[in-house]
């Protein structure tokens, strides 16, 4: 298991590739070749202002015409750097032309099976309901912020006081005056004097 994830992706190497890593290396070789007959020229060029100085103009002039003839051969030798630059970054905008038709090629496949999936009745449907429940929604958001007219408010308002009315409850009515205080209990003395006393018969 850990082989099989821990194994790097190798990546496929193009034509192509090959081609413009060719196309890179002689470009470098050339890049080589040119610095090392810069330094080459500038020696001879200080070489040939020295036999001047001893008197050897002969072998100067001798010099100074090869050192002329190498000029033309590092001119020639940039030019061919110049080409070589030119065609490694026209096979690299190729390759990135080659990806960019890929994925557009990729992109249309997978259109057309969205468009198997979905047919045009479809969409035409889900637009329609789409465009219903947005229509819906702005009605009920003109509603909610107060676009109503004042027959729509009293209608609301009517139905507002059938609502209160049917769920109002009937309470008893409380009494306003106060209720009578309750008599405090007598004494036992003072309820046997109160108490009357029978009345007496005479005996005839």
């Amino acid at each position: 298991m850990g082989n099989i994830f821990g194994r790097k992706r190798r990546t496929r190497v193009t034509e192509q590739d090959r081609a413009v890593l060719q196309l890179k290396q002689q470009r470098d070789k050339l890049k080589q070749y040119q610095k090392r007959i810069s330094l080459h020229l500038e020696k001879e060029r200080l070489l040939a202002k020295q036999l001047l100085k001893d008197g050897k103009k002969e072998k100067a002039l001798l010099l100074l015409k090869k050192k002329r003839y190498q000029d033309q051969l590092l001119d020639k030798t940039e030019n061919q750097i110049s080409n070589l630059e030119r065609m490694v970054q026209d096979l690299e905008f190729a390759q990135i032309e080659m990806k960019v038709i890929e994925g557009l090629k990729i992109g249309n496949d997978c259109l057309k099976k969205m468009h198997e999936v979905m047919s045009v009745e479809e969409v035409e449907r889900i637009m329609d309901e789409t465009q219903d429940s947005i229509e819906y929604q702005r009605q009920i958001d003109d509603m909610l912020a107060g676009s109503l007219n004042q027959e729509d408010e009293d209608a609301v308002l009517a139905e507002l006081e059938a609502i209160t009315q049917a769920e109002e409850v009937e309470l008893p009515e409380v009494p306003s005056e106060p209720l009578p205080a309750e008599p405090e209990p007598e004494p036992e003395k003072e309820r046997v004097r109160n108490k009357p006393q029978p009345e007496l018969v005479a005996a005839s």
